[in-house]
């Protein structure tokens, strides 16, 4: 073959315009790639080298502004051709906008063969010609340095130099650095200047005051490592901190060779430090994203654990049903939390996700400040709500037609006063014993969360006000199985007649 075949990438959501685009370019002689939406070209681009996109302004979802505006992000295309092929009259406007997102090239409709063709040829050329030349550049690269190291020391010193402070400037965050062990002069270049935070201009390099740049808590281990040069150790890379001028602290590595004379006596040191401290956030923001997953499954499964143990009832089915129904409403729970990354959840959103299986009929009525819980809070205050309103279901107000519930809520002294009211369901009469419901919302209002859970059972209907701190740390373990699973069958929360 006369030429290495290039990669020329067509894009267009109608099949018979991306077949007609084929057959024109066909005799070219390159690889014809077709994508039918943004999304597949992005995918081919991602693991491809392309020379030319051939791109349609108008597409549905991603358009071709949008496609090349999301191609020219990328650093390995920022230098591809894009041609727009448009089918409406493009104005200077468009064309403007069209080469602030990348394009090289427009193509009006109907798309006239021969310029297609010689636009395409043109740029396939152009990239294959650059790729060429930068071959061709890393094979003289390569036998410079070669060359290079034939030359005399003290020019290779310089060379040597030279490259890293390259090197440094175009990583961002490495530096390089010389140290004169005999006169003690030092050497260091932009990227090292740029790590310390200090100005090339006006810091004056000397070991004085580099060494008040250092941590003092890592300066001696450094010290340390830095005296074994003198012993015949030739290099050493260790982790520290510094402090910037500005106070910031930033962790870098440092890695040093030592340079001797004919006798083995140091006379140069040599080093290059890398800025890691993005490196060290990521692994504590991973390190506390693994605490903090442990903390809530623990949590959870803490009050999953007290859900099933505690759950007393007559036979299989209806044990079954009642944890099923606790489970779901720590699920519920979890769903909004999740909504907020786990910063919170919102009352007014926790109380309609209680009661939304049971809303239906017009019988609930709520309404309460804005107020935002901690998730542990918003747990245990999920499954308080979950027994209210399943015994109301059963035997209160939510059980016949006429019944009606109302739900408030405020905030008063830095605490949640939560009133649950029935009113117009069967008549209530106040239970001889506490059963399971009331105990289980007692000990989640006031065992885990520190607060109070007050019953009063009105004939016309039940009335339970809970009151909840909303600051300091709310106890999340499970509850302990003395406090709530007191002998005998499980009850309803209030006694009711007819």
């Amino acid at each position: 073959m006369d030429h290495e075949k290039v990669n020329i990438l067509l894009v267009d959501d109608q099949p018979a315009k991306l077949l007609a685009y084929e057959v024109i370019l066909k005799e070219l002689g390159e690889n014809l790639v077709v994508a039918a939406s943004g999304r597949e070209a992005l995918e081919f681009l991602l693991k491809n080298e392309v020379a030319v996109i051939l791109v349609d302004v108008c597409m549905p979802e991603l358009d071709g502004f949008e496609l090349a505006a999301m191609i020219r992000e990328h650093p390995r295309f920022q230098k591809t051709a894009m041609i727009f092929i448009s089918a409406i009259q493009v104005s200077d406007f468009d064309r403007l906008r069209g080469y602030e997102m990348g394009a090289v090239d427009y193509v009006p409709v109907p798309v006239v063969p021969e310029v297609l063709r010689a636009k395409i040829r043109v740029f396939a050329e152009l990239y294959r010609k650059t790729r060429q030349l930068e071959r061709l550049n890393s094979e003289l690269e390569d036998r410079v340095r070669a060359r290079t190291a034939e030359l005399e020391q003290s020019t290779a010193r310089l060379v040597e130099s030279e490259q890293r402070r390259s090197m440094a400037i175009a990583a961002g965050k490495m530096g390089s650095w010389d140290w004169d062990w005999v006169n003690g002069d030092w050497m260091w270049d932009d990227g090292q200047y740029k790590i310390f935070g200090v100005d090339a201009k006006s810091f004056e390099l000397n070991s004085a005051n580099i060494q008040a740049l250092f941590h003092p808590e890592d300066f001696d281990g450094l010290r340390e490592a830095w005296t074994e040069f003198a012993k015949g150790v030739k290099s050493y890379e260790a982790e520290f901190r510094i402090i910037r001028p500005d106070g910031e602290v930033r962790w870098c590595v440092g890695t040093a060779a030592a340079t001797t004379d004919r006798n083995g006596r140091v006379v140069r040191v040599s080093g290059v430090t890398v800025d890691i401290t993005d490196r060290k956030r990521a692994e504590e923001r991973q390190s506390l994203l693994t605490r903090e997953v442990d903390h809530r499954a623990k949590n959870a499964l803490a009050l999953a654990q007290s859900i099933v143990r505690l759950t007393r009832a007559q036979n299989v089915n209806a044990y079954v049903q009642a944890v099923e129904g606790r489970i779901t409403a720590l699920a519920r729970v979890h769903t909004v939390l999740s909504l907020s990354s786990w910063q919170g959840a919102e009352i007014r959103r926790l109380v309609a996700e209680e009661v939304a299986p049971y809303s239906e009929a017009g019988q609930i009525q709520y309404e309460g400040a804005e107020v935002q819980l901690e998730p542990a809070t918003a747990q245990t205050l999920a499954l308080a709500l979950h027994e209210l309103v399943t015994n109301s279901a059963k035997y209160g107000s939510l059980s016949a037609l006429p019944g009606r519930l109302g739900i408030t809520w405020e905030v008063q002294s830095d605490k949640l006063i939560l009133a649950w009211v029935e009113t117009g369901g069967p008549r209530v009469t106040k239970p001889t014993s506490k059963g399971f419901g009331t105990r289980s919302v007692i000990a989640s209002i006031e065992t885990q969360l520190g607060g109070k859970a007050d019953f009063d059972w009105r004939p016309e209907g039940l009335v339970c006000r809970l009151t909840v701190p909303l600051q300091g740390k709310p106890r999340t373990e499970a509850i302990p199985y003395r406090d709530v699973n007191a002998p005998g069958p499980e009850p309803a929360l209030s006694s009711r007649s007819a």
